[in-house]
Parts: structure tokens; C-alpha cells; sequence
């Protein structure tokens, strides 16, 4: 059986953008499904007016965690597992989801996103709001199965569709 790399057309060192996601003003809404995401080196997501440009609480510098990442495929495996038809776009609360990635292998990597660059530096932290979706979820969002956290190395726009891409 092909990998879905494969199937998606894309090496291992690619995948695509599936959909963008911000976060709400009020902690705890659904994340709005958005065209376009603007990152801005060092600050994150332009349009994510509730994180963009936040510090770290301890050194004072930009906070890294600027932009997280999800696989699609990996969602929906979450999805059959609990049992569920789907879990909507947005609702993992990743600003990007992907498909035909492995996100968890490019960590420590500098990808292309559409025309900006991130940098994968750690796996996300699963929160009790996964569990609001489903019971259990949590739990099969840990040990490499929950997408990954980014900082911005370079600003640039990015749409749905665009290929990503692992930097040599």
C-alpha cells in the first residue's frame, strides 16, 4: 500500500495546506476558518489578534509558539477512533491543518509555507478543550499524534492550497 505521501502526489518532504484557522476573541470559541494568514517574522499570525506578538512571561522575548500545525489525516484517524464521522475543520484549534504531511518527522526543520518560513521546534500540547469535542481525545493527541508548534522565520502570506515544503 502506497503512503498517503504518495497518494497526495507529494514527497515526504511536502505536503499541502487543507485549511487556516485564528483564534477567537472570547477564549473557548470555535476558531474562524480564514482565506488568507499573514506571518510576521518573530510575531506570528497577524490576523490572530488574541496571541500576535505575545512575550514570554520568563525571558521576555517573542514567544515561540507563533503557529500550530496540524495533519488532517491524522484528525480524521482521531475521528474513527472515537467513532465520530468527522472532526470539523478548526475545531483542534491548529491555525493550519494539512494533508499529505508528517509534521512530526520535519520537527527541528525550517519548512516553506506558501511564502513564508517556519521553523517546527516542539509537538503541541493537547488541552482539555479536545476533550469538549470528544471524550478521549486528549489522550490520543499525545506521544507525536497532535500536530506541532512553530515560530515565524520569515514573514509571508499563506492561502489554502499552498504546498509546503522541508528546506534543505
Amino acid at each position: 500500500m502506497k503512503s498517503a505521501h504518495v497518494q497526495a502526489g507529494l514527497s515526504k518532504l511536502e505536503g499541502k495546506v487543507s485549511s487556516l484557522h485564528v483564534h477567537p476573541l472570547k477564549p473557548g470559541d470555535p476558531l474562524p476558518t480564514v482565506a488568507v494568514l499573514t506571518l510576521v517574522e518573530g510575531k506570528g499570525i497577524q490576523e490572530d489578534t488574541r496571541y500576535f506578538g505575545r512575550t514570554s512571561k520568563s525571558t521576555g522575548q517573542p514567544s515561540r509558539r507563533q503557529v500550530s500545525l496540524m495533519e488532517h489525516e491524522q484528525i480524521a484517524e482521531h475521528a474513527a477512533t472515537l467513532g465520530l464521522e468527522r472532526i470539523p475543520p478548526g475545531a483542534v484549534r491548529s491555525n493550519i491543518e494539512t494533508c499529505g504531511a508528517d509534521l512530526s518527522a520535519w520537527l527541528g526543520r525550517e519548512v516553506e509555507v506558501g511564502s513564508a518560513v517556519l521553523f517546527f521546534y516542539e509537538h503541541r500540547t493537547p488541552c482539555g478543550k479536545m476533550d469538549a469535542i470528544c471524550q478521549g481525545l486528549r489522550r490520543l493527541m499525545e506521544e507525536g499524534r497532535q500536530g506541532v508548534m512553530a515560530e515565524v522565520r520569515r514573514s509571508g502570506v499563506v492561502r489554502v492550497g499552498d504546498v509546503m515544503r522541508v528546506r534543505s
